[in-house]
């Protein structure tokens, strides 16, 4: 089954986007950097691949906008003829020509400039080469730019067109303006198609989808048609002219037979029998709509007469097997799209006619001779004039009888049966009470009233229900107190000596861990540090530090002492006292005299620092032996770098910065004149 999907076109640029898209392309898929001092082959060759590249990005994206839109030859005739119709074939044909050839010239400029660049003697004259190619391939697509244009909308316009199969089973509607074509598609598919009370509400074909039968069925509107000649009719009417001359479908001529779509029946009439060609080896049926306003019988003789017309000619596309019409049943059809009478019946005469036809044809094509070859399929002849009806033995018809009588029985009348039986929906209510479990059937529908004497029913349906309350509080009672005689301490009366050790054991420790964990917190590390000047009662100082330390019988002098020093301070010569407070000997320093390189070494020995491991030690873990191990390991390792070390050079496509040297070249020449002199 063949479709067509137009919306899976690529977007067609404006020319200026066009050339912004292959240069930016370029430029960031080509190398960028070039220099004077390089070969000029190397140079060539830089300037043949951005021109060659270029005209490789223009050659494809033109080939790609030629090769998705449809060639109008080669796709189905409808879809041909329709586009010829909404486009103008010969402007669209036009405009993927100027594609064509733009695509062509652009490759003959970079075929001839890349033989001019083989004879480049200079990075100038490579780079005005590549300059001139790129401008003239620019050029060539700024002049096919409004054909750019006309090859867009015409893209936007035929992504909007509905996926019509001209192959499947379709049923076309047409007639008049007005006539309630939309209506009838509405009703029987799901398509949302606008319905108004004026003429050409529907401008364009629409697609809708049904079944009949477990078959798929499309079904299409069409815009209204109006009889006067061809060459006067417009773009919108020339779509259902297409429609109806190249679908192969079963068509529904409507007919409007109370006048209010503004024609009258001779109009219609005339405007059958002017497009009638179109309806040859096609199902067709009349459809007499607005039944609810005019009734068929109630019309005049003379458009009685026209009608019959109508069916007449309708009745020659009727064929049988034998080339005489058959009978005339689902040729005239009324119906009323408003009151939805008639519409189904309209809808499965079209589908059956349809589908006799198309099994028909297949009847005739070689492909069922070759398949009937295969099987033989035996016909009795009768030998006499006598019927001899199928015979069933009485036996067998009251078994089967019996058979069913048991069935019914043993199946249960379920809701929807019991609703059929009582007048269907909307005027059968099931019951909910009927399942109740009570001491007599009949209390089941009894009404229970809710307030009785000024109160509640509900209050006094349980007598007994003060002492049902009093059980359930006494049992709640009985279970708690069980719960508390379960959550016990263990006393360790009915454990083994052995237990009891191990008891005892784990409660030591569980102490232990407490009163660790308490002094931890207790300790002024895990305290907050409180800044100086939040300290505004000055209650955090040294002096209150000493009276408390006394008063526990400590000496507070290295306290404040100590305190005192880790403040800031002006003088240097404190890191000095600092180490003679510690009571460290490890050098003799003059106070009154102070060194500098002596106080900073004196402050580095005093820091506490964490020695480097050296490069060479052994970790362990790392799988060696000693060192000299490690060591030749380190040296394999920077070895084996050196290769991806040079594999990542610098190259032609990586952009620097290149240092200018005269600074350089300048001091250098002042030196050796210096030395000369």
């Amino acid at each position: 089954m063949v479709q067509y999907n137009f919306k899976k076109i690529t977007v067609v640029p404006t020319g200026k986007d066009f050339i912004d898209i292959i240069l930016s392309r370029t430029q960031r898929q080509t190398p960028t950097v070039v220099h004077k001092g390089y070969a000029i082959s190397r140079i060539r060759q830089f300037y043949m691949r951005k021109v060659k590249y270029t005209q490789q990005n223009f050659h494809d994206k033109l080939s790609t906008i030629i090769e998705e839109f449809p060639r109008l030859d080669d796709i189905h005739p409808f879809y041909g003829d329709l586009l010829h119709v909404l486009y103008n074939k010969d402007h669209y044909k036009l405009a993927l020509g100027q594609i064509n050839t733009a695509r062509n010239l652009i490759g003959k400029i970079a075929k001839d400039y890349v033989k001019l660049l083989k004879y480049g003697d200079s990075l100038y004259r490579c780079k005005s080469l590549k300059v001139a190619a790129l401008g003239r391939m620019c050029t060539v697509i700024k002049r096919v730019g409004p054909s750019l244009a006309y090859l867009e909308q015409i893209r936007q316009h035929m992504a909007r067109l509905p996926s019509i199969d001209p192959n499947t089973r379709t049923i076309l509607i047409c007639g008049y303006p007005n006539v309630g074509k939309s209506s009838f598609i509405n009703k029987i598919t799901r398509a949302d198609v606008d319905v108004q009370p004026y003429a050409f509400t529907t401008k364009s074909l629409f697609v809708g989808h049904t079944d009949y039968k477990y078959l798929r069925y499309q079904v299409i509107d069409t815009p209204g048609i109006l009889d006067r000649p061809f060459e006067d009719r417009n773009i919108i009417e020339m779509c259902s002219i297409t429609a109806l001359a190249h679908l192969r479908a079963a068509v529904l001529f409507f007919l409007d037979i109370s006048g209010s779509c503004g024609y009258s029946i001779a109009q219609q009439a005339a405007l059958f029998h002017s497009i009638k060609s179109l309806f040859m080896n096609k199902p067709l049926i009349i459809v007499c709509n607005k039944t609810d306003l005019q009734a068929l019988e109630g019309i005049s003789e003379d458009d009685m007469k026209l009608v019959m017309e109508m069916k007449s000619e309708a009745m020659k596309t009727l064929i049988g097997q034998g080339g005489e019409p058959a009978n005339d049943e689902g040729v005239l059809l009324t119906m009323s799209t408003l009151t939805e009478e008639g519409v189904i019946a309209v809808k499965n005469a079209a589908c059956e006619r349809l589908l006799d036809q198309r099994v028909e044809l297949k009847m005739k094509s070689k492909k069922l001779n070759d398949c009937l070859n295969r099987f033989h399929v035996a016909m009795p002849k009768p030998r006499d004039q006598k019927e001899r009806p199928p015979c069933i033995p009485e036996a067998v018809l009251e078994g089967k009888a019996k058979k069913a009588e048991q069935a019914a029985e043993k199946q249960k009348k379920l809701e929807k049966d019991l609703e059929n039986e009582n007048g269907g929906a909307g005027v059968y209510s099931a019951s909910l009470r009927k399942h109740y479990i009570l001491a007599n059937d009949e209390w089941k529908e009894d009404i229970m009233p809710e307030i009785l004497d000024g109160h509640n029913v509900y209050d006094f349906v349980d007598p007994d229900i003060l002492q049902r309350l009093e059980e359930l509080e006494r049992e709640e009672g009985m279970r708690q107190e069980q719960e508390a005689d379960d959550d016990f301490e263990m006393d360790g009366a009915e454990l083994t000596p052995e237990e009891q050790k191990a008891l005892a054991a784990i409660r030591k420790k569980k102490s232990l861990l407490i009163q660790q964990h308490r002094i931890k917190k207790s300790t002024a590390e895990s305290r907050p540090t409180v800044p100086r000047k939040f300290d505004k009662d000055k209650q955090f100082t040294s002096e209150r530090m000493g009276r408390q330390l006394s008063t526990l019988g400590l000496d507070p002098t290295l306290a404040i002492n100590r305190a005192r020093s880790k403040s800031r301070g002006r003088k240097r010569e404190r890191s000095i006292d600092r180490g003679d407070q510690n009571g460290t000997d490890d050098m003799d320093v003059d106070g009154n005299q102070p060194n500098k390189k002596l106080r900073l070494r004196s402050r580095s020995q005093l820091r506490s620092r964490s020695k480097s491991r050296p490069p060479y030690e052994v970790v362990p873990g790392e799988g060696l032996k000693d060192s000299a191990q490690k060591k030749k390991a380190i040296k394999l390792a920077e070895k084996s770098h050196k290769k991806r070390n040079k594999d990542a050079r610098k190259g032609e496509a990586d952009r620097a910065l290149v240092a200018s040297r005269e600074g350089s070249y300048f001091t250098m020449l002042c030196w050796k004149l210096h030395r000369k002199l």
